[in-house]
């Protein structure tokens, strides 16, 4: 990123900011001392994590917005503009899923899914792009998964939406590319996480769902984004999960599919029952401040020694070509 900000703080916008990953984000991007502003449907979250925003030295505007609304998510980019100043970083995270297999999810269903997931995407990206666009410089990044490589069971609407962003941002970085437009465009696929969305997505499924694991805390994932927004790298895989899923599929895709189709259900379900009267908000937000965490604690893990390894290949390439030249120079002197 271009480091021509002057004495102004960087403005960062954030949608899906009211919990999970993009909680997490907004406190790391907090650290940071930028203004954010805090895209989301859930107002209880939006104002608690304006609040932690403000606590941590940065400053933030909430902005209740449904991303599926295009006008929506161009009022907010305006006000962001207004009241922050010109946008530098974007972080298009708002998602949202239904579990279940494909037969027993309606059209409706599916169509939202699709209209956060994807079209919030591409609606953040548009409004985002024709302002950075102008002022030749930003970055966007795309909060994606190792399901826009590999699809699994009981999520075919969510797998659909995540391929579908990983084929529009390509399609979009060539354009500016031919363009010359110094605007960057990468996407971050992530692990499972331990977030709030199981206790609230809509489900289909006759037990609890839980995301696959091994299952990474928000932070990891929130590290990544924010680490990612700064450096110029193309796309970044999240955890050796992800990117075993992600290099498996390339080279043998149908034993993806037979090892999903055995494993793939009873990895997405716990062993209690789904509850009464269990929350939904796939069409309107629940009530309620959630966080950034939601009820794996206990099994998530708080770090990955493959995001830190992928965020020092370049350092770790120079070492092994040392240790390399090193050995072969042993080599050499023990013939002599």
């Amino acid at each position: 990123m271009q480091n021509n900000r002057d004495q102004r703080k960087e403005v960062v916008v954030i949608t899906g900011a009211s919990a999970g990953v993009g909680r997490a984000t907004v406190q790391a991007f907090a650290r940071r001392g930028v203004s954010i502003g805090l895209l989301a449907r859930g107002e209880d979250g939006l104002n608690a994590a304006a609040r932690e925003v403000e606590e941590l030295g940065g400053r933030a505007i909430a902005l209740p917005t449904d991303v599926a609304d295009h006008e929506q998510v161009e009022r907010a980019a305006a006000a962001v503009e207004r009241e922050l100043g010109p946008i530098d970083i974007w972080v298009n995270n708002a998602m949202t899923s239904v579990f279940g297999p494909f037969l027993s999810l309606t059209p409706e269903e599916y169509r939202r899914v699709n209209e956060v997931t994807y079209l919030g995407c591409v609606y953040g990206t548009h409004s985002a792009l024709k302002r950075m666009a102008k002022r030749n410089r930003g970055v966007i990044v795309q909060v994606g998964s190792a399901l826009a490589y590999r699809g699994i069971p009981l999520q075919s609407a969510y797998c659909g939406a995540k391929h579908a962003i990983q084929g529009f941002t390509e399609s979009v970085r060539s354009e500016l590319m031919h363009d010359g437009i110094d605007v960057h465009l990468t996407m971050v696929q992530l692990p499972a996480i331990n977030t709030p969305q199981f206790r609230w997505c809509r489900s289909h499924l006759p037990k609890s769902p839980q995301p696959v694991p091994p299952i990474f805390q928000p932070e990891v994932a929130a590290d990544a984004i924010v680490w990612a927004a700064y450096h110029r790298r193309r796309e970044i895989a999240v955890g050796f999960p992800a990117a075993k899923a992600i290099i498996g599929n390339k080279f043998a895709p149908g034993l993806g599919d037979w090892y999903l189709a055995r494993n793939g259900y009873e990895s997405q379900m716990t062993d209690e029952p789904v509850a009464d009267g269990r929350p939904v908000n796939l069409w309107n937000p629940v009530p309620g401040d959630f966080g950034a965490h939601g009820s794996f604690d206990d099994r998530a893990q708080s770090s990955s020694w493959q995001l830190w390894a992928n965020k020092h290949r370049g350092a770790l390439a120079l070492a092994a070509l040392a240790g390399a030249g090193f050995l072969a120079a042993a080599a050499i002197a023990a013939e002599e």
